[in-house]
């Protein structure tokens, strides 16, 4: 099954009233700023979405307004994180009658499954529908790796095309692809493996960073695809400090901090999770204002934000 995904491909947050309901309307604009900056596709509901903080209501929901507001332009991959196969395979459902191009599919939740568990988690849900689906390897955050022997257990559903590849380790890449040749699509997943993972072969870069810094995003990739290796280490440098917040335990409010710093959002987050406070707080409000005024493609305003 041929997919139209490539490239940069934001992880996009989920919007929040100051009541903790959803805020349709700013997810869809700050979706349509995506897009309107040059990114080719958006990963909706992922870790980044806060999938796991939603209702099943409320994600259908927002794979609504998503699907509205994109209205075809780039493809749209709805994340399907769940506590196990019954509810991934409704979540699976529900999304294709909504209408999104994909699926980005993650081990259970909570449970840590063994090989023979993780496999028939993964034909199940492939089952529930005909959508082309990302597979989501991280270990550090989710305590399984989807080796070489899952990936061979899944190799003939068609509709298994492609993986997130989250590993902090860039072997991972060239072990895939010596393993399965062209079988599965590769994506980076990691924020600071972005560059070597794109160099090993990776197709594209499923992003965190990306919802407040997108233009240099995309001009990584593009730096990287021209062969421009100078232009893109330039720029990969200067984007590191940032990066490695995608790799960290609090990503979320992290993102969402610097979302808002640049305009683009809120740093609302809902429980367990909290906004940033004290010295991390500072911490990344002085990384995104750095960020911002030392920008490869130009000085950049942020917003008076406040530290609690």
């Amino acid at each position: 099954m041929a997919t139209s995904w490539h490239g940069i491909l934001p992880a996009t947050t989920t919007q929040f009233a100051p009541d903790m309901s959803l805020d349709l309307r700013a997810t869809q604009r700050m979706q349509d700023d995506l897009i309107n900056d040059g990114i080719d596709g958006l990963v909706v509901l992922g870790t980044v979405g806060e999938n796991n903080s939603l209702d099943t209501d409320e994600k259908l929901r927002v794979l609504e307004a998503t699907c509205e507001a994109v209205a075809g332009r780039v493809p749209v991959i709805a994340g399907i994180s769940e506590f196990d196969a019954r509810r991934a395979a409704d979540s699976a459902r529900a999304a294709e009658k909504v209408g999104v191009d994909g699926l980005m599919l993650l081990p259970p939740m909570v449970y840590v499954p063994r090989t023979e568990e993780l496999i028939v988690h993964f034909k199940t849900v492939a089952s529930a529908s005909s959508l082309p689906i990302m597979l989501y390897n991280n270990p550090p955050a989710y305590r399984i790796n989807i080796g070489v022997e899952v990936l061979e257990a899944v190799s003939h559903i068609e509709t298994i095309v492609a993986i997130k590849e989250s590993v902090p380790d860039s072997r991972r890449f060239t072990d895939l692809h010596n393993s399965f040749g062209n079988r599965f699509e590769i994506f980076a997943g990691l924020d600071d493996l972005a560059f070597e993972g794109l160099l090993l072969g990776a197709c594209g870069w499923v992003s965190g960073l990306t919802n407040a810094f997108p233009r240099e995003s995309v001009r990584l990739v593009a730096a990287i695809r021209a062969g421009d290796l100078d232009e893109a280490r330039k720029i990969y440098r200067w984007f590191m400090p940032l990066l490695h917040l995608d790799a960290e335990h609090d990503l979320v409010q992290s993102i969402k901090l610097a979302e808002q710093m640049m305009g683009r959002g809120s740093e609302r987050v809902r429980l367990p999770r909290l906004t940033l406070t004290g010295e991390r707080r500072a911490e990344v409000i002085e990384m995104v204002r750095r960020a911002a005024v030392t920008s490869p493609l130009g000085r950049q305003d942020v917003e008076q934000v406040i530290p609690a």
